[in-house]
């Protein structure tokens, strides 16, 4: 732990920096705010081009707040890391009310190798109860109104002669807004360059370790905050819990797309058929299917969704062997699901998602081949921590099942999600026939 009058300098030893700025309570007729820091070591770019202890994230930061119109530099309060554990209170303020207002720093220092920084974030908030004024105002007792009623700001920023200057603003309105619009990750630019997509962005110079200490190798990031005065008793013992991750990925052999913020799904390959094998019950709640069928415009189905075979919306699809088409399946959240199939579309009421997702591929004189997977959930793109492809070959006597199967729970597939890829169907010249042995499904547990 270190205590002095000057911003401290703290190195991350695997790349990744979490900021926690937590536990903020307001009481009474006034408003109390507190938020503290964590740091965490944690390894966060599996599968990511990295050379371990050729890459370094250090992070600065200083604080300020404003309660009554005499600003207070909050650099010099208790700061430290210890293996990942609560460091002390970074951002403690009580008593703060409407039109208190504060700030806090970000700077970055990229050891060894140039590298593309990312900032996400997250935030929760609470009623917390409420008291007499606050009823008066407020008709949602089960949801706190603290993070919607503080303005804010998110911009690059630079230190001019220790006056703070601000440059192009990346993001502003509420609190909530701007915590939700780097919660899946935005990419960070090394000039200070505001609304550029990923891959856009210029990567974080490097520094040599020894330098001076004054090294800051690109554009600062700062949160600026207010209570706006009109603000009143609807935000009274309301809390809410916000932190921060940043993220370093060495920009050589990388373009700067790779997100290290986004969720993280692990997937795993097997033999047979995925819900007997995966899920809990050895049965889907629902399903949806591409199949060889009798490969024509009429008759036997191809594609399919629903409930069950004999409830499912279904459809018919003529196959070209050896053509790869693409494939999507989405739930909308509210109990609806469809299925298209190289623009063939079929959709069906289905029951609520409770668990695991699965792609079973079925070949009887063929090759069934899934490839190129992505999920998304509740609209975010997900990394899969693990295949993304899953194949079946036969050629003899038996068919061959194999599955690949998203490890997601009931709250991943609560809301809204999708799966998508690439199929690739072939079958070969004594191909039988059979209406079910050359398919994939889509299996929700």
């Amino acid at each position: 732990m270190t205590q002095d009058n000057q911003p401290q300098l703290y190195s991350l030893s695997r790349r990744k920096m979490l900021a926690g700025l937590g536990a903020v309570g307001l009481a009474s007729a006034g408003a109390g705010l507190g938020t503290s820091a964590y740091f965490s070591d944690e390894e966060s770019f599996e599968n990511n081009t990295l050379t371990a202890g050729t890459l370094d994230l250090r992070v600065r930061y200083e604080a300020s707040y404003d309660g009554d119109g005499a600003v207070e530099n909050l650099a010099d309060e208790a700061m430290g890391t210890q293996d990942g554990d609560p460091a002390g209170m970074f951002y403690d303020l009580d008593d703060v009310k409407p039109g208190d207002s504060g700030h806090v720093e970000f700077c970055f220092d990229i050891v060894d190798n140039p590298a593309y920084v990312w900032a996400c974030g997250d935030l929760s908030q609470d009623e917390n109860g409420m008291n007499e004024p606050e009823m008066a105002v407020d008709d949602t007792p089960d949801l706190g109104e603290l993070g919607d009623s503080i303005d804010a700001r998110l911009v690059y920023c630079d230190e001019d002669d220790g006056e703070l200057v601000e440059g192009e603003e990346i993001v502003s309105g509420s609190l909530v807004d701007v915590i939700a619009a780097i919660s899946s990750g935005a990419a960070l630019d090394g000039d200070g360059v505001a609304g550029l997509s990923p891959g856009e962005q210029s990567p974080y110079d490097d520094v040599v370790v020894g330098d001076d200490e004054e090294y800051i190798t690109g554009a600062c990031v700062c949160l600026f905050w207010e209570i706006p005065y009109e603000v009143g008793n609807e935000i009274q013992s309301d809390s809410l819990t916000m932190s921060f991750e940043f993220h370093a990925l060495q920009a050589r052999h990388n373009d700067g797309t790779t997100n290290p913020c986004a969720p993280s799904i692990v997937t795993r390959t097997g033999e047979g058929f995925a819900k007997q094998q995966e899920f809990a019950t050895e049965q889907e709640t629902s399903f949806a299917r591409g199949r060889y069928g009798n490969n024509g415009p009429s008759g036997s189905w191809e594609v399919a969704v629903g409930p069950d075979v004999g409830s499912a919306d279904t459809a018919n699809y003529v196959w070209t062997p050896g053509d790869t088409v693409p494939f999507s399946y989405a739930y909308d959240g509210s109990g609806n699901a469809s299925f298209t199939l190289d623009g063939v579309n079929v959709g069906s009421a289905i029951p609520a998602p409770s668990g695991k997702l699965a792609i079973t591929t079925k070949a009887d004189e063929a090759t069934v081949s899934v490839a190129n997977l992505q999920l998304d959930l509740d609209g975010v793109p997900v990394t899969l921590s693990g295949p993304d492809a899953i194949s079946a070959s036969n050629d003899g006597p038996d068919r061959e099942v194999t599955y690949l199967v998203f490890d997601t729970d009931g709250a991943d597939v609560a809301n809204a999600f999708a799966i998508s890829g690439d199929v690739t169907v072939d079958v070969q010249g004594d191909y039988p026939g059979s209406e079910e042995g050359v398919a994939f499904d889509i299996s929700v547990e």
